[in-house]
C-alpha cells in the first residue's frame, strides 16, 4: 500500500533533522521496534523521549520503502496482521502531529485530512511505486540524485545503510537485483509523477 500524507497550507513539517528522527522514531516504534533498538541508529535515535506509543508485534506490518519530504511523507508499507492501516496510522501522525505542535509551539492540525492509501495492485505499480517515492526529492529539485537525500530508504538499497525499519528482501526479490532497482529508480520520469 503506498501511503502519503500532506501537512496544512503545504507548510513545512520537517524543519531539521532531529524532526526528521522523530517521525522516523514513530515509525519504528509503530512498526514494533523498541527504543533501544531504535536508538542504535543515528539516524532513527530520539534519545530521552516521551513518546506514548504503545508497542505492538513485528509481525502486523512491513516497510518496503519511505521518503519525508519537507511538506509531506510516502511510506510504500505491508499490511500482514490483523492491526488496520488506518490503527497504524492514526498512531503515528498524532504522536508526530503533537510533537510538531510542542516543539514549534503551534496549535491545531498538522495534516490537510486524513492520510491518503493506494492499493498496490499488481506488479508494474509495484515496481513502479517505490521508484516514485524514491525520486521525490529529485522531483521537487532538493536533490540531484537520490542517493544524496538521507530522509528516503534509497540510502538503504543502493550503499551500505541498513536502517532495521526497511524489509528490504522483498523489493530485491521483486527487482531481481539491487541493480536493477536502482536503475529503475534512476530511469524513472518524475514529471510523470501521481
Amino acid at each position: 500500500m503506498h501511503i502519503y500524507n500532506r501537512v496544512n497550507n503545504k507548510e513545512k513539517i520537517f524543519f531539521d533533522d532531529q524532526d526528521h528522527r522523530a517521525f522516523l522514531f514513530r515509525l519504528g516504534l509503530c512498526f514494533g521496534f523498541t527504543e533501544k533498538e531504535l536508538n542504535k541508529e543515528k539516524l532513527l535515535a530520539m534519545p530521552y523521549s516521551r513518546i506514548r506509543i504503545t508497542e505492538t508485534d513485528k509481525n502486523n506490518f512491513k516497510l518496503y520503502a519511505f521518503c519525508l519530504m519537507p511538506n509531506h511523507f510516502h511510506l510504500l508499507i505491508e499490511q500482514v496482521g490483523n492491526i488496520s492501516i488506518s490503527n497504524f496510522m492514526s498512531k503515528l501522525c498524532t504522536s508526530y502531529s503533537k510533537y510538531v505542535n510542542k516543539k514549534h509551539k503551534r496549535v491545531g492540525h498538522v495534516f490537510q485530512d486524513k492520510f491518503k492509501a493506494v492499493l498496490v495492485e499488481n506488479h508494474s505499480q509495484l515496481m513502479w511505486t517505490p521508484c516514485y517515492i524514491h525520486m521525490n526529492p529529485i522531483k521537487d529539485k532538493l536533490v540531484k540524485h537520490p542517493k544524496d537525500y538521507k530522509w528516503s530508504s534509497y540510502s538503504d538499497y543502493a550503499s551500505e545503510r541498513n536502517l532495521p525499519i526497511i524489509n528490504k528482501k522483498f523489493l530485491l526479490e521483486t527487482f531481481g537485483s539491487v541493480e536493477n532497482l536502482i536503475e529503475q529508480t534512476l530511469n524513472f520520469n518524475v514529471k510523470d509523477g501521481l
